[in-house]
């Protein structure tokens, strides 16, 4: 199962102020706001760590069908840092789901899967042939004519549509 969702930079310093009064304290646990205070670039990792959670949520919400964002029992940490990209794990009612972030001086774009090899399999397909069920949960039929989940995101002048990508039989 996938999930994603992407930050528009410019579009977020407009709409919110994360530096406002108790902000920081009610999304994020206390290690995460050690992981705020300690960042070279604490906007940056405030908007990451809470793209994270929106990713994983999308999964979570896939596999329960519940509806409950509630930032602050999605626990993020990161695993590893290379350049502009960040690998991690988000945890939300036992359920691990990985994340792989990716930085860029206009967005940030955060991938979550259930399945941590599904992270190799992510694409970027176009939004033309999206689908909801019932939950309004996203899928797209393929060219195989093979339900897929996707994902879907937008923020300010960023949209990402993934699948995890599947092997032809």
């Amino acid at each position: 199962m996938i999930g994603n969702d992407v930050i528009d930079i410019v579009q977020s310093r407009k709409e919110s102020n994360w530096r406002r009064k108790g902000f920081i304290e009610k999304i994020f646990t206390p290690d995460e706001q050690l992981l705020i205070a300690n960042a070279i670039d604490q906007e940056i990792m405030v908007w990451m760590l809470w793209s994270m959670k929106e990713s994983a949520y999308k999964v979570y919400n896939r596999q329960t069908k519940i509806r409950e964002f509630s930032p602050e029992k999605l626990v993020c940490s990161i695993t590893s840092q290379n350049d502009n990209s960040y690998t991690g794990n988000v945890v939300c009612s036992g359920n691990t789901y990985y994340t792989h972030t990716i930085l860029s001086p206009e967005n940030i774009h955060t991938i979550a899967v259930s399945n941590l090899l599904d992270l190799t399999k992510v694409e970027e397909i176009e939004n033309k042939a999206i689908s909801k069920d019932k939950n309004g949960i996203p899928f797209w039929t393929n060219a195989q004519n093979t339900i897929q989940d996707v994902s879907k995101s937008h923020h300010g002048k960023f949209e990402k549509v993934i699948t995890i990508s599947i092997s032809p039989i």
